[in-house]
């Protein structure tokens, strides 16, 4: 494995930052077929996430929550990761994140922006932080038909 460059660092830092401090797809989804919520009982994060179904794929995604910086970035990045995804393609996904993360693995290419976060994987008590919307989202899949 490469070591990573402090440029690289710096720019995936600014980007869990900026989507934290600017959460994409932050509410309710009224029309949603299916939903879970999940919380980190030692922290205290919590995220609810909401998902809008059409033709086998997810046509939107949500989530609602408080918590660290690591924890509502993750949320807001899946929830623009998966959009248009199927169900099957969605769980590889998380799948990938959470090897990627508790594994020390490569980030898988379909991974894209959620690269950023393979540094949490140096600190054991953040990966809880990162993986937890990737959680409660297979949770709701677990609905999917």
């Amino acid at each position: 494995m490469a070591i990573p460059e402090p440029q690289f660092d710096e720019l995936y830092r600014e980007l869990i930052l900026q989507h934290y401090r600017h959460p994409r797809n932050r509410g309710r989804l009224p029309g949603a077929a299916l939903r879970a919520e999940g919380a980190n009982p030692v922290c205290g994060d919590e995220v609810t996430i909401e998902l809008e179904m059409n033709d086998g794929r997810i046509a939107r995604a949500a989530f609602e929550g408080q918590g660290c910086s690591i924890s509502q970035a993750s949320a807001s990045m899946l929830t623009e990761t998966v959009a248009g995804k199927t169900v099957a393609e969605v769980r590889r996904l998380a799948d990938a994140f959470e090897r990627m993360l508790v594994n020390g693995e490569p980030p898988a290419p379909e991974l894209g922006d959620l690269e950023a976060f393979q540094g949490v994987s140096k600190f054991p008590v953040r990966v809880k932080c990162a993986l937890l919307s990737w959680k409660v989202l297979q949770r709701a899949l677990e609905g999917a038909a």
